[in-house]
């Protein structure tokens, strides 16, 4: 009697385990199909703009993928300005490691009992340890360069063959969901646009505030690590941190002192507060609505399953997974279970809002 009652949940539980293995082993796939998606659904406005002033299809699409390149082109073009400046500096912060290091040599010797030759032994073998890791970053710079071309092309095909996607969608559906269908695909299209240009616009707002903060606490070449804290900021909680920290490193070699040290910090916390409580729902707004717990559960699964790209995609594929669950009746329970709830009570940003709302 218990089987049939049985059958439904295991069904389940082996549906959800093929697709996270589905998702591990089809990362090379997936990943840069992911990011393509998102980018493409990004220039969709401007494609169709482009058509409707006269262009055909392919040619607007050119057009979007040189632009994203153009982009791309300026931010490289901006870490290579600043890093050219921070090598001048080198020189200097090379002779403060290696004094660095020779205390630290001195102070291991005394704790420790080790002699400086023994050391330097040490450091030896791991040397010669670090030449596979170099190795290994040597490919994955080849990866990330066959991803990204991969990326343009499929950004290209995306936007030349979406009605061709679209209609697909619509026919592998009963007709009477082509209305709940069409939406959910609107839907979809709104949410991505809006994480990503809202992403984008808080990049440009960390590396103005980054870069005011750091030049008042006086860290030299602190325009390249408000800039690096900016893009690290497509990393969830974790990249701005890791920015941060680059920052609080480069003073300690500086010998910028605890002074300094306590700037960096206080200026992050500044930026960590305006962010989290003016900018993020202003610009970014409530349209990727995912409650915290599963923000999280999904940034832990997507680093398991993809690394840093799955901790990159994971939540605008999460507020995609939720609009998908709101347009199906029988997964609508999900939809509610990762979304937020709303509360009644407006907050900081939202009183900001009104201020500039018109009056009807």
């Amino acid at each position: 009697m218990q089987q049939p009652e049985l059958k439904k949940p295991l069904q389940v539980i082996l549906i959800i385990v093929f697709g996270i293995a589905a998702l591990y082993f089809a990362r090379p796939f997936l990943v840069p199909v992911c990011f393509a998606g998102l980018l493409a659904m990004l220039f969709l406005p401007l494609s169709r703009k482009l058509q409707r002033a006269g262009l055909k299809k392919g040619l607007a699409a050119v057009v979007c993928v040189l632009i994203f390149l153009i982009v791309i082109g300026g931010i490289i073009a901006l870490i290579t300005w600043q890093v050219t400046n921070l090598i001048e500096d080198l020189g200097n912060i090379e002779g403060k490691i290696k004094r660095s290091v020779e205390q630290l040599k001195d102070y291991v010797s005394k704790a420790f009992g080790m002699s400086h030759s023994e050391q330097e032994e040490a450091i030896e073998k791991q040397t010669e340890k670090s030449g596979d890791l170099l190795s290994k970053l040597g490919l994955s710079l080849m990866d990330v360069v066959v991803n990204f071309i991969l990326v343009i092309v499929y950004i290209f095909l995306f936007l030349y063959y979406r009605s061709h996607i679209k209609t697909f969608i619509l026919k592998i559906l009963p007709k009477k969901d082509d209305a709940k269908a069409d939406s959910a695909i609107d839907d979809i299209e709104k949410v991505s646009q809006k994480y990503v240009t809202g992403l984008g616009l808080m990049i440009v707002c960390l590396w103005i505030m980054y870069g005011i903060g750091f030049s008042i606490v006086g860290l030299k070449n602190g325009i390249f690590f408000a800039i690096l804290c900016g893009l690290f900021e497509i990393v969830p909680f974790v990249g701005n941190l890791m920015g941060n920290l680059l920052a609080v490193l480069m003073a300690v070699t500086q010998g910028g002192g605890m002074s300094m040290v306590i700037g960096i910090l206080i200026t992050y916390g500044i930026v960590q507060f305006l962010q989290t409580y003016i900018l993020e729902p202003l610009v970014v707004g409530n349209e990727v609505n995912i409650n915290p717990l599963f923000t999280i559960m999904g940034l832990v699964a997507g680093e398991l399953l993809w690394g840093i790209p799955g901790l990159i995609l994971a939540i605008p594929l999460l507020g995609i997974v939720k609009i998908i669950c709101d347009h199906i009746p029988a997964l609508q329970p999900y939809g509610f279970l990762i979304g937020r709830e709303k509360s009644s009570n407006p907050g900081l940003a939202d009183k900001i809002k009104s201020i500039f709302k018109k009056d009807k």
